[in-house]
């Protein structure tokens, strides 16, 4: 099958390889999926840059949208030819979506509806399961603020209008004008350019001087400084899944105490079962009601691999980064 591949880690440029490697036979309890269309995510880049090698080959990408066409033993034979989404393809396994074939455990390949694109399949396992996990734990928020910190992401522009689906009032932080009207599209109702305006303050103005109700976001390492200067109601919660820095929080403790403030923190690969069927539940119900926007930022051929990784690196793409394989 063709594929791409690292084998140490570096630039994409310098290290990423197009090739042959045999076919993979689906394994018991195991599903193949013939791929699609494979999406390309910051966590993927970030993988191949730094994180530590732990087979002689290893294929990027966890999500992916497309067909089951073997199965292996334990598996109905009922499967084969049916449409599907992946996730955790490449967490802790070395084979994952930028191949022709990838093989994985039956449950981690999810029935896609059929009015849904292999582009949309492609953006759910990390995009669109992060999303929907940090809104959840949002608590209820219909009628109040949420704050969508990088609401023209590829996990914000899925926050941002699951929490408008759920009756929330959605601020959303951009970069650029094109971002905010990205934003709004998915349901944000206002937008504040955190390179022009001081966020703090323009949620205290849109709040009544209250701040958000919850705060989802993507950068714990700038957040804090937004909660420590009013950005966050009394009782509020933030869910964070990143962090730009990994130095100690700056949150005051008496602040977060006399305030009643949650912190909820998550990593979309470690959810618990409870939380995974939930999550995969709520979100199929999502697909199947047609009431989600997938928006494709850039798309790639195979042999293109190397610049859709240095697109999603360089921060390039509104939306999500996809690569076309069959």
């Amino acid at each position: 099958m063709k594929a791409a591949w690292y084998e140490k880690n570096g630039e994409a440029k310098d290290v990423l390889i197009l090739g042959e490697l045999p076919t993979p036979q689906p394994g018991p309890g195991e599903v193949r999926v013939k791929v699609h269309v494979s999406g390309v995510n910051p966590s993927d880049v970030k993988s191949r840059r730094n994180r530590p090698i732990y087979a002689p080959k290893i294929i990027p990408h966890s999500d992916a949208g497309g067909v089951i066409d073997a199965v292996g033993a334990g598996v109905s034979s009922s499967r084969v030819g049916e449409r599907v989404w992946t996730w955790n393809a490449q967490y802790q396994r070395p084979f994952g979506t930028a191949a022709q074939y990838v093989c994985l455990p039956e449950a981690q390949a999810v029935k896609l509806p059929d009015h849904v694109s292999f582009d949309g399949a492609a953006c759910m396992g990390i995009p669109g399961l992060t999303a929907y996990e940090a809104v959840r734990r949002c608590g209820e928020i219909a009628g109040r603020t949420v704050l969508v910190i990088g609401a023209a992401s590829s996990v914000g522009h899925y926050a941002v209008q699951m929490a408008a689906l759920k009756g929330a009032r959605v601020i959303g932080t951009v970069s650029s004008d094109a971002k905010a009207k990205h934003a709004r599209a998915g349901g944000a109702v206002e937008t504040i350019n955190y390179k022009t305006e001081n966020v703090a303050e323009r949620v205290k103005a849109l709040t009544g001087g209250r701040g958000a109700d919850a705060i989802i976001d993507m950068d714990f390492s700038t957040t804090t400084d937004l909660v420590r200067d009013g950005a966050l109601a009394p009782h509020g919660t933030v869910a964070c899944f990143g962090s730009n820095k990994v130095e100690p929080p700056s949150i005051p403790f008496r602040l977060c105490l006399t305030t009643s403030l949650s912190l909820q923190f998550f990593l979309v690969y470690e959810l618990t079962p409870a939380e995974r069927a939930n999550a995969l539940t709520g979100l199929s119900g999502l697909l199947q009601s047609g009431k989600l926007t997938h928006a494709i930022g850039a798309r790639f051929k195979l042999d293109e691999i190397v610049a859709a990784h240095q697109a999603v690196e360089q921060g390039q793409v509104m939306g999500n980064a996809v690569v076309d394989i069959a």
